[in-house]
Order: C-alpha cells, then sequence, then structure tokens
C-alpha cells in the first residue's frame, strides 16, 4: 500500500534532486543559508565595532591624553635607566630635554 507523496517514487526525500535527498540542490541550500547567517553575524560586527567609542575614527575622544601617557612612559624609562646605571645623569638630562619635560 502506498502512502501520501509516495506513489510512483515521487515523495519526498526520493531520488536525486528530491526535498530531503540532498545532491547539488541539497549542497547549494547549504552553502547559501551558511552565507546568510555569516553574513548577519558580520552585519551585526561592523554595527558594535561602528557605535563603539574606541574606533579610530573617535580616537580623540576615546584617549584625550595619549600623547602625555608616552611622554611621561618615556621619562619614567629614562629615570629607571638612570637608576640602574646604563646612562650618566647627563644622558638622562639630554634625554629629558629632548622630551620636553
Amino acid at each position: 500500500m502506498m502512502g501520501y507523496g509516495q506513489a510512483y517514487g515521487h515523495g519526498y526525500g526520493s531520488g536525486y534532486g528530491g526535498m530531503m535527498g540532498g545532491g547539488f540542490g541539497g549542497l547549494l541550500m547549504l552553502l547559501v543559508g551558511a552565507l546568510f547567517i555569516g553574513g548577519i553575524v558580520l552585519l551585526v560586527l561592523w554595527a558594535v565595532r561602528a557605535s563603539s567609542p574606541h574606533t579610530a575614527g573617535n580616537a580623540a575622544l576615546a584617549a584625550p591624553h595619549s600623547g602625555m601617557v608616552g611622554h611621561d612612559e618615556a621619562v619614567a624609562i629614562a629615570r629607571r635607566r638612570l637608576a640602574s646605571g646604563e646612562i650618566t645623569p647627563e644622558q638622562y638630562t639630554e634625554i629629558a630635554r629632548t622630551l620636553g619635560s
């Protein structure tokens, strides 16, 4: 006895290209679905990064004193080098004068 949708072997999933049969059509649908989901993920990531205050376009808002932090760090390194004997007091003075402190 034949069930619904199974007359003459043309039911769901029968043969190549059937609704559940796989083959090229199933692979193509899988690929299109993966690309769709990947596109949505990339769109969400782009939206999150664009709204973040730490992007390159808003660098001045994110770290207004970033130049001073690098300057202070350079002076601190020179002080440590002076304290450890790597440089002379004259070299430290020249470094500090060059950095403008």
